[in-house]
């Protein structure tokens, strides 16, 4: 499976992804340009000492992150308002989970590109605008995961 990150503004949300990443043996992709250092404190203490454990990727845009994509990639576009909830996907092993910033999710530009493949966590309460980016990464990757059959679990 592969994490992508577009634009990640903090710190501690970036590391508990790369924490989780490294636990899944996902490939984590971070877009440019981020909110942070790559260097900051609160970004490593998040992910503690599992940075070593990561195979990751930084792209200084999404142009470069998408001319590098096989051609039979599957993008998932997670975020709000999407028509299909996350668990009606069908992942695949090698699928793209595409998460936007905190504060401002995916551009409109990305989302209208990848309109078919936009997809939500569904919510029950109107006053609340969205999950923490961390909880919703855990809850569609481990979904996807399942859907494997957690293959490759050590025990």
């Amino acid at each position: 499976m592969n994490v992508v990150l577009v634009e990640p503004e903090i710190p501690p949300n970036t590391g508990n992804i790369a924490r989780l990443c490294a636990a899944t043996a996902t490939t984590l992709h971070l877009i440019e340009p981020f909110g942070f250092k790559l260097d900051d404190t609160q970004l490593k203490r998040a992910g503690l000492d599992y940075w070593d454990h990561l195979n990751w990727h930084r792209w200084p845009n999404w142009a470069a992150f998408q001319k590098q994509l096989p051609s039979d990639a599957r993008l998932w576009i997670i975020e709000s308002k999407g028509a299909q909830r996350y668990d009606q996907i069908k992942f695949a092993p090698n699928d793209y989970l595409i998460f936007g910033r905190e504060t401002a999710g995916l551009p409109k530009q990305l989302l209208d590109q990848h309109r078919d493949s936009w997809v939500r966590i569904p919510m029950f309460h109107d006053k609340v605008r969205s999950l923490n980016l961390s909880n919703c990464v855990a809850l569609v990757l481990y979904e996807a995961l399942r859907q494997q059959g957690f293959d490759g679990e050590v025990e």
